[in-house]
């Protein structure tokens, strides 16, 4: 009896023993495509904009062989919840993390202190942190000196080539990065090329739309003769799009957009809009995930990367290169 137990105790070993070898062997294989995850975190999954450099980055994925969760809070003015969400992103150990910061300075040090776990992909807005592996964005302080080009050209066609008057500057929300720094290129370029056109006004918002038709609505009755507006972000020129329109000053009062929806291309064809800075977010979803798939291998990857700015206005909207970026494919 004790000779058999014998026997089947050192048979259990042994299975123990081989399992053991092949629990080693699978955990130490190398890891497919397939197992890679590489969540990408925007600034409001709600957004047009935002769900094209989500479709961008779900085409990645796809074209990669890479799990892509899809993250971000409802509306931009949620830092908190940003933050939440990429701590969460963080201890589900990806390969890689994708994100656009909501704010500067909140974002900074939570970024900082994802980078010490997992390689971190900048995209669209900066971040109080210098731990991104890389950053794919618009030149934002160009495509804010592109808007002061157009803004000033639409004026220009309305005043008899005059480029001069009183002009707005409305920005969605203090803090964020890449509204900043549209910003300043919209100043600079105003100070440095049209010193006929004074700007009057540097209003911050909420985030809501209703909050720019609001600004716009005061701005334009208090300053009757305001030749122009520009509404630095996708939020902010449905706002003041919808204060020209009530108003009835489709081109009058210039405006310049950034970014595009259905409701500013409409906006664009009526005239109410003179012209939009469009930047190209499928190909920052696209990309963002390729480069954080080569940089969670090791690869060598770009530190900074300039997706490109477009100013399109209603004669050039039907251009094939512009005409792909206003209908992406999501």
């Amino acid at each position: 009896m004790k000779f058999v137990t014998s026997i089947l105790n050192r048979r259990a070993v042994m299975a123990l023993a081989a399992a053991s070898m092949l629990t080693g062997v699978m955990h130490t294989a190398p890891v497919s495509a397939a197992d890679v995850t590489i969540p990408i975190i925007v600034k409001d999954t709600t957004s047009f904009y935002w769900q094209i450099v989500l479709a961008g980055a779900r085409k990645a994925g796809k074209d990669l062989g890479v799990n892509v969760p899809e993250l971000g809070a409802q509306a931009e003015t949620d830092v908190n919840g940003q933050i939440s969400i990429l701590e969460n992103a963080v201890a589900g150990n990806p390969a890689a993390v994708v994100i656009a910061p909501t704010e500067a300075k909140a974002l900074g040090k939570p970024i900082d202190e994802a980078a010490a776990k997992v390689k971190v992909i900048g995209i669209d807005s900066g971040a109080d942190s210098k731990a991104f592996t890389s950053f794919l964005t618009t030149d934002n302080v160009q495509g804010g000196r592109v808007a002061a080009d157009g803004l000033a050209a639409a004026i220009g066609a309305a005043n008899g080539g005059k480029v001069e008057g009183k002009v707005a500057l409305i920005t969605a929300l203090p803090g964020a990065g890449s509204l900043e720094q549209r910003a300043q290129g919209f100043k600079e370029q105003l100070k440095a090329k049209y010193p006929g056109l004074e700007l009057i006004a540097d209003k911050y918002a909420d985030g809501q739309a209703t909050t720019g038709l609001n600004i716009a609505t005061d701005l334009i009755t208090a300053n009757p003769d305001l030749k122009g507006i520009f509404a630095s972000n996708l939020i902010m020129a449905q706002g003041v799009g919808q204060a020209i329109a009530e108003n009835k000053l489709a081109g009058k009062v210039g405006l310049i957009g950034f970014d595009s929806d259905e409701k500013l291309i409409k906006f664009l064809n009526d005239g109410v809009i003179s012209g939009l800075v469009v930047q190209d977010p499928y190909r920052m979803g696209y990309d963002g995930i390729k480069t954080a798939l080569a940089a969670s291998k090791g690869e060598k990857v770009e530190a900074d990367v300039d997706t490109g700015a477009n100013l399109v206005t209603k004669d050039n909207m039907k251009d094939p290169k512009i005409d792909a970026l206003l209908n992406p494919k999501l």
